[in-house]
């Protein structure tokens, strides 16, 4: 059986071929597989689970997921830092189960470390201090209390914030730090790392207190879509294309 690792599609009405895509890897990729786990940023925004009643796009993505996991695949899904109040409705109209971030995973006798990756990036200390408020528990119920479209624009209005931070802000500081990533591997007990949100998608290899540890960097679905599957008896991981985007 095969399990399959999927993050940052950011699914949204202005990307329509990027929508096609995750449609036909739902349909090519995902049927028969045992898992899917999906580390965040499936959405490019998710105002809440009322989402579900005015985006034609969310409830579409529901039913797809729903349609797999009816068909006996378990389903995952890890809050990213653009869909980070997915909520219990959404899990339970799409057939998911929401995880903690971070998630330890064992398969056989391996075991794995799945993010989403934000965390990792500790020397952007704006967006820290931002994630910290925004998964603040409070926050959200304030937050999940206005108007939807008062929401909409909120979200909008971050969104074009970041858009901005970003392209004054260093690429280095954006990324991961090693220290970060070398602390995680030993507070988990070095296992195999899986993570998303830096659209940076690689495999590392690197040595934290004598230990070889590997890190993969999931595929972002800007131009393609990607995923990293998990097979055999080994557990081998080999990262997949599915083909580019129509524009």
């Amino acid at each position: 059986m095969t399990t399959l690792f999927i993050s940052d599609l950011h699914l949204c009405e202005e990307r329509p071929n990027i929508s096609a895509l995750f449609s036909r890897f739902m349909s090519e990729v995902a049927p028969g597989a045992e898992a899917l786990y999906i580390l965040g940023d499936l959405f490019e925004h998710w105002l809440g689970d009322d989402q579900l009643d005015h985006d034609p796009l969310a409830r579409d993505i529901a039913a797809q997921l729903a349609t797999l996991a009816g068909h006996g695949t378990e389903i995952f899904f890890m809050h990213g830092n653009r869909d980070f109040v997915v909520g219990p409705r959404f899990a339970r109209e799409a057939g998911l189960t929401l995880l903690a971030d971070p998630t330890s995973l064992t398969v056989g006798s391996d075991r794995f470390l799945l993010l989403h990756g934000d965390t990792l990036c500790t020397d952007d200390v704006a967006y820290q201090k931002f994630r910290a408020q925004v998964r603040n528990p409070a926050w959200q119920a304030v937050a999940l209390a206005k108007p939807y479209a008062e929401r909409e624009q909120i979200a909008r209005s971050i969104r074009q914030r970041s858009d901005v931070e970003k392209s004054i802000k260093a690429e280095a500081i954006m990324d991961v730090n090693p220290s970060a990533v070398a602390a995680a591997f030993a507070e988990h007990q070095y296992p195999v790392m899986i993570h998303g949100h830096t659209h940076r998608p690689a495999k590392h290899e690197v040595t934290v207190d004598g230990h070889d540890c590997t890190r993969w960097v999931l595929q972002d679905w800007h131009d393609f879509g990607g995923y990293l599957a998990m097979s055999g008896p080994q557990n081998t991981l080999s990262a997949h294309l599915i083909g580019a985007a129509a524009s």
